[in-house]
């Protein structure tokens, strides 16, 4: 398969997430291949339920399948942060499953299942991580102005990945987006760490955003109309076309190669 586009998305959200998504797998391969995009990534919160009707419905329209998991993970004494990790091979898909299967027969916190940090080791073998952005730990390092702290935790996770490891950067229109977005391009030059465009998508069009949140208010057992609620994503998480993300990312170019890079590995 020859990977001319310019853009895969690798953190994607479909109906099979709980807390959000309404993305339906017919709908995505179908709209993916119309785009032109060689492959995309089916990364669900904490589960691997799309796995099978998603693999083969890519396969059928000659979309490559990437197959991955966002999850929670939890060092010792420290918060929970956000985590993607993508299967290059078999090896890394039954690292997966276990690390997965883990979370949720020792991780659970308050019925959300949470991976420790500690049981990475050893099990990362082909897996790529991509750090989470800015609601990885990384990026509430860098956002909590926590710079030392930032720089030895990438250290740890690239020793983890061996050059499997991308700093995750967004332009979604949420808060504090751009702020991350610099602390990450200064951190990813002073390390030689290679970046990553995604959009954390979760809904296909623009103007789904509306019925996406409806979706999320009946998860958090919130009103639509509460000022109170948290507001956690935007109206730009939808299935972006190759020409969208060339342009929002104009002057970081090699984050958008880097997306294909990943679908080639």
């Amino acid at each position: 398969m020859i990977m001319t586009a310019p853009f895969v998305h690798l953190r994607l959200h479909t109906e099979y997430s709980l807390v959000d998504g309404l993305i339906r797998i017919k709908s995505l391969v179908k709209q993916v291949a119309a785009a032109g995009m060689p492959a995309v990534a089916v990364t669900d919160m904490s589960n691997l339920f799309a796995l099978i009707k998603f693999y083969k419905a890519a396969l059928s329209a000659g979309v490559k399948p990437i197959v991955g998991v966002e999850i929670w993970v939890q060092r010792t004494g420290g918060e929970p942060s956000r985590l993607v990790l993508l299967c290059q091979n078999l090896e890394g898909y039954r690292h997966l499953t276990r690390l997965v299967s883990r979370s949720y027969l020792e991780g659970q916190q308050r019925g959300v299942p949470i991976l420790n940090w500690a049981w990475l080791k050893g099990n990362t073998d082909g897996l790529i991580a991509l750090s989470g952005g800015c609601e990885g730990e990384l990026g509430q390092a860098l956002l909590n102005d926590r710079l030392d702290q930032a720089e030895a935790g990438l250290a740890e996770w690239r020793q983890l990945f061996p050059n499997r490891f991308y700093l995750e950067i967004q332009r979604t229109g949420r808060s504090r987006e751009e702020d991350y977005l610099s602390a990450a391009v200064e951190l990813a030059a002073a390390t030689g760490t290679p970046v990553v465009a995604t959009n954390e998508v979760c809904f296909l069009q623009r103007e789904d955003f509306e019925a996406h949140e409806a979706r999320v208010c009946i998860h958090d057992g919130a009103t639509l109309g509460d000022p109170r609620r948290p507001r956690r994503y935007s109206d730009q998480q939808y299935l972006r076309t190759p020409a969208d993300m060339a342009e929002l990312f104009a002057d970081l170019p090699e984050a958008l190669e880097n997306s294909v890079e990943i679908a080639r590995r």
